[in-house]
């Protein structure tokens, strides 16, 4: 597939560890991988499971989890790269907004590492840094995709009480209903399963991508 018009904004898609703890969701990545606008950003998954893990055991730092945390979505984009080749890493936010040929998969721990913004701590996993990045990059929407069979409740119809049912739920981390105030646009949470939410998102993606297909 060619690259996307520039009228289709750049799509975050946030997918979370717990799909990949049983087995990697080889069916949505076929899906995702050619889509050009989308941005993945890879949950720490048994990666980052490791370093908590370790933590107790070992006595290092919540500073230090938080940065081995993001070398754990790191070990997943590489992961998620070998089960789709045609995803484009990328480290920076120019690498992520270019226009290429399918999506990009973020390899957040360069732009992430000491960053002023970011809180160090365990309330901030792969969900409020997905989300930090749909700011960054002016990306209109960001979509949380949870594992097969996720007890998503249905939507409020306003926003802020969706993200403090998340929470309370605790289907996001703990820093995300906080730093969703700053972000305004569209925030949808789904399971892997639920087709017609992810249908609903995609399409427009799915449908640029036919019609520019060389």
């Amino acid at each position: 597939m060619s690259p996307l018009p520039p009228c289709l904004p750049p799509l975050v898609v946030k997918l979370g560890g717990s799909l990949m703890r049983e087995a990697p969701p080889r069916v949505l990545l076929e899906r995702l991988a050619p889509l050009a606008g989308l941005v993945l950003v890879p949950g720490g998954g048994v990666f980052a499971d490791a370093v908590r893990d370790a933590q107790p055991r070992l006595g290092f730092s919540d500073g230090a989890a938080h940065r081995m945390a993001l070398l754990a979505m790191e070990q997943t984009a590489c992961m998620l790269q070998d089960l789709a080749p045609g995803l484009r890493g990328a480290r920076t936010l120019a690498g992520l907004a270019a226009a290429g040929p399918g999506a990009a998969v973020w390899f957040p721990a360069a732009l992430l590492t000491g960053h002023l913004e970011i809180a160090e701590s365990w309330d901030v996993t792969s969900d409020s840094l997905a989300l930090w990045l749909a700011g960054a990059l002016g990306a209109p929407r960001l979509l949380l995709v949870k594992a097969e069979g996720a007890a998503v409740p249905p939507r409020s119809g306003t926003r802020a009480e969706d993200v403090a049912t998340w929470s309370r739920l605790g289907l996001v981390d703990g820093a995300f209903e906080g730093m969703a105030l700053g972000y305004e646009g569209d925030i949808v949470l789904a399971a892997a399963d639920d087709a017609s939410t992810l249908d609903t998102v995609l399409a427009p993606y799915e449908a640029a991508g036919r019609t520019h297909e060389p």
